[in-house]
């Protein structure tokens, strides 16, 4: 099979960066499916990982992607939720190989249905940043699905990947109040038009801005990025007793700073069900289907922004250096294994 993987930790526009490979095709046992791959989308995750490869290279090739849409091919003995020509999408785990490859495994309990309404391409955009935005809101801040009318989110970074769907998910399932921060004209009216009813720019301090815009105080925080730049801040603007929500890897930061308000902070990882196996392990195969439903009724959209064509090791490396730049709203999807 054609895949694209990754040998050391260089520049994402490095020739060697990352490389097209042939490598056997896998075997699917146990839960696993194993997938055509059709569309992928890339993450931070992407370049986070690679960055971290060896820099002085390794011998075996690390195949990245964490986000994908595909065909069933063949199910392992103990796959029950899907059987071969099932449409699905997932987000993988990171302990196994990557999804930049025409054929994929993945364990069926964290694959659900595709959305009859969409493209392999929209589709791809969307699974791990669903998996990741539904896990904040619904098993980390434990917000109830049809509550919080009369409360306050204030999403940090909310033009990004996660924060497009995030929005989409906390204004179609709860009744709370989403207050989004975006610096750029583009990005602002990117998450107004996802359904933030508020935009503040985070270029200043979180708590003025809010205070600025005459919204105070908020309930539940969730950083999405820069967290460390924004932590002093996001502490003056929550409540007491409100909830803060991370998912980046920020510089130390102070979490005395949370004991005068018991604000308790939430870290969330949508990789933790699959690293561990956990009982619960399902419960992200029954929320992309929950996602999928949404999708299939005009309720969520797509975050797909940008299709960057085949899927080879020029136009990722391309992807990898644009999510890097930091200039990305919405998804980076790469669709079929053409030249």
């Amino acid at each position: 099979m054609k895949a694209i993987a990754a040998f050391a930790a260089l520049p994402a526009d490095h020739p060697s960066a990352l490389q097209d490979l042939v490598l056997a095709d896998p075997v699917a046992s146990g839960h696993d499916l194993l997938v055509e791959v059709h569309a992928v989308s890339v993450n931070p995750v992407d370049t986070k990982v690679r960055r971290g490869l060896p820099a002085e290279g390794q011998a075996e090739p690390r195949v990245l992607g964490w986000d994908a849409s595909g065909i069933v091919r063949a199910v392992g003995p103990s796959v029950t939720l899907f059987r071969p020509g099932d449409r699905v999408w997932y987000a993988g785990a990171i302990n196994r190989a990557g999804s930049n490859s025409e054929l994929h495994l993945v364990d069926e309990r964290i694959a659900g249905r595709m959305p009859a309404s969409l493209g392999f391409a929209e589709a791809a955009a969307l699974p791990l940043t669903a998996i990741t935005a539904w896990e904040l809101l619904f098993d980390r801040l434990g917000l109830k699905q049809g509550g919080h009318a009369g409360e306050t989110l204030l999403v940090v970074g909310a033009a990004g990947g996660v924060g497009s769907i995030l929005i989409q998910l906390a204004r179609q399932l709860t009744g709370i109040t989403v207050i989004a921060t975006a610096s750029r004209e583009q990005t602002q009216a990117w998450v107004r038009d996802l359904g933030a009813q508020h935009v503040v720019d985070h270029r200043q301090p979180l708590d003025k801005a809010l205070l600025d815009a005459g919204l105070g105080e908020v309930d539940y925080a969730i950083s999405l990025t820069h967290t460390d730049q924004h932590f002093t801040a996001l502490v003056n603007a929550l409540k007491p007793q409100g909830k803060l929500a991370l998912i980046d890897d920020p510089e130390p930061i102070d979490v005395r700073l949370l004991k005068r308000k018991s604000i308790s902070l939430h870290w969330e990882l949508m990789f933790t069900r699959s690293l561990f196996d956990t009982p619960d392990i399902q419960a992200q195969h029954d929320l992309l289907n929950a996602v999928s439903e949404l999708v299939d009724a005009g309720r969520i959209r797509t975050t797909l922004a940008q299709n960057f064509g085949p899927i080879n090791a020029a136009n990722l490396r391309r992807a990898h250096a644009f999510i890097e730049s930091g200039a990305a709203n919405g998804k980076v999807v790469l669709e079929g294994f053409g030249a």
